[in-house]
């Protein structure tokens, strides 16, 4: 069977990661469910077992996606030398620390050997595009591929260019990670931590008020968002839904009649709390008596597998369709 994505994924016949960790290997499972070969580049001396462990982790949510994983290793192989890792790649991936330098000295290397042709992308979370492509001599072929973790589950990649990234460049982007079965955005301006993890660091700070001030329990707080906002917003988004909320009369009715008010009384009254002893405290301890029955793997699993429930109501599975041979 053809896929429509394959003409778009045979221009990606070999990736190149660089980082092993969570989001390393959570990339390398999809694009190895894709058909794309990968290697892994990586200084530590135990990356082979770390990934490879990763990726048994989460085949069984990949096959969840009707992604094909029977034979997902065959086209994965390792190279600690990152000019080596990178000389004969389509795409190159990094996720690296989030240190400037110490990207700017990575990109260095990979504009100096990868192919004239491969897509260039960081997964950094938060350092522009512009800063890390100061130590390029051709700034126009680096992006932000931002992908929400885990890449391989969660839809979102958040596509970000620099000042002088080229458009040709976000284009091949938008299109490579869209054939993934991904829901690239690409955004208008470089901000710090860009839109999701602003959005989501905003709703954290007031959960943390929330739950320091005794107002909550954190496994209350998580209930109220997950059966409320959560749904609603996975469903509409947050304008869509105040749109809705004015009624006839739209978003301006709903601005003029509630947002005025939340204006005006709700968001003066938000909180602005600080992790200091007291509040890490009260966080830890909870969480311990709220998760602690289960492990991290555990727990993991179990979201991804509600997750992937969701994305199926919503029509957001990215396993449609055939991987190329």
């Amino acid at each position: 069977m053809t896929s429509p994505t394959e003409p778009v994924l045979n221009s990606y016949r070999r990736a190149a990661i660089i980082g092993g960790g969570v989001i390393g290997v959570s990339w390398a499972g999809l694009f190895l469910a894709r058909g794309i070969d990968v290697v892994i580049s990586d200084p530590r001396a135990d990356i082979e077992d770390l990934v490879r462990a990763g990726l048994a982790e989460i085949t069984p949510a990949l096959a969840e996606l009707g992604l094909p994983t029977e034979h997902l290793t065959d086209g994965l192989s390792f190279e600690a030398d990152l000019a080596t890792a990178v000389a004969r790649a389509d795409i190159v991936q990094e996720n690296g620390p989030e240190r400037l330098e110490l990207k700017q000295k990575i990109w260095r290397t990979i504009e100096d050997t990868a192919p004239t042709h491969a897509l260039l992308a960081t997964s950094t979370s938060g350092i522009p595009a512009s800063a890390i492509a100061e130590a390029l001599r051709r700034p126009e072929r680096l992006v932000v591929g931002h992908p929400f973790n885990p890449p391989h589950l969660v839809p979102l990649v958040e596509i970000v260019p620099g000042e002088k990234t080229s458009p040709e460049t976000v284009e091949r982007a938008r299109a490579f990670y869209a054939a993934l079965g991904k829901k690239p955005q690409v955004l208008r301006k470089e901000v710090p931590g860009f839109v999701a993890n602003r959005l989501q660091s905003a709703l954290f700070r007031e959960c943390v008020h929330l739950v320091a001030e005794g107002v909550v329990t954190e496994a209350e707080l998580d209930e109220i968002v997950t059966s409320s906002i959560g749904l609603r917003w996975a469903v509409a988004g947050p304008f869509r839904t105040f749109h809705l909320g004015g009624g006839p009369g739209g978003l301006p009715h709903f601005i003029e009649h509630l947002g005025r008010a939340m204006e005006g009384s709700m968001w003066p009254a938000l909180g602005n709390p600080t992790f200091d002893e007291a509040t890490v405290t009260t966080l830890v301890d909870q969480a311990h008596d709220a998760f602690g029955a289960g492990t991290v793997e555990e727990l993991a699993a179990e979201r991804d597998r509600a997750q992937i429930t969701l994305m199926r109501a919503l029509g957001e599975t990215p396993g449609s369709g055939c991987a190329h041979a």
